[in-house]
């Protein structure tokens, strides 16, 4: 019972957020431009190399050129999906970064594979950028719009709510994904 009123409390309160907010719809949640025309890569969220008792090895330092490499191939993958298109060739160009841990990367892994329609897939990526980063608020996005297309509008509601605590109410991703759950389901809509 006092789960209940406390799950009613809180869609009233997001209920009078979403009313009181004016609908703004960033172009890229519908499939247009994407957010930024020259994105700064995500920052390296890898754990410290692990020292073993067995081992005296000083962790390998990561050199500015490893550096340079990776936000030059991040960006030529986000270049692949938000200006091609090209889903299946962008998946390989973050995969061979070797960043899969990163929240970014893992993000736009997921990205990708929602966009081609492997929504299970999608998930598993979504989930593993979470895990490097529970702040990451464009994943927070982009998950919440994988769960309006699978029709899990509470589970959506959720992740709105998550990006409200992160970034506020009138952060870009929260206004986007408020939008899309303003909309009617099964308006057949892709985001």
């Amino acid at each position: 019972m006092m789960k209940s009123a406390i799950k009613l409390a809180t869609l009233a309160l997001f209920s009078m957020a979403l009313i009181a907010s004016p609908p703004s719809v960033p172009a890229f949640a519908a499939g247009g431009d994407p957010p930024s025309a020259n994105p700064p890569p995500p920052p390296d969220t890898r754990p410290a190399p692990r020292s073993s008792s067995k081992s005296k090895k000083k962790p390998a330092k990561q050199s500015s050129a490893d550096d340079a490499d990776f936000r030059q191939g991040y960006r030529a993958a986000y270049a692949t999906i938000y200006e091609r298109n090209e889903y299946a060739a962008a998946i390989e160009q973050l995969k061979a970064l070797g960043r899969d841990d990163n929240a970014g990367v893992a993000n736009l892994i997921g990205y990708s594979y929602r966009k081609l329609g492997d929504y299970r897939l999608s998930q598993v990526w979504y989930e593993r950028a979470l895990k490097a980063d529970p702040n990451h608020v464009l994943t927070w996005q982009y998950y919440g719009l994988w769960q309006i297309e699978q029709g899990n509008r509470d589970q959506a509601s959720y992740h709105l709510g998550r990006i409200a605590a992160i970034c506020g109410t009138g952060c870009e991703e929260y206004r986007s994904l408020a939008a899309a759950l303003e909309k009617p389901p099964g308006t057949g809509l892709v985001y």
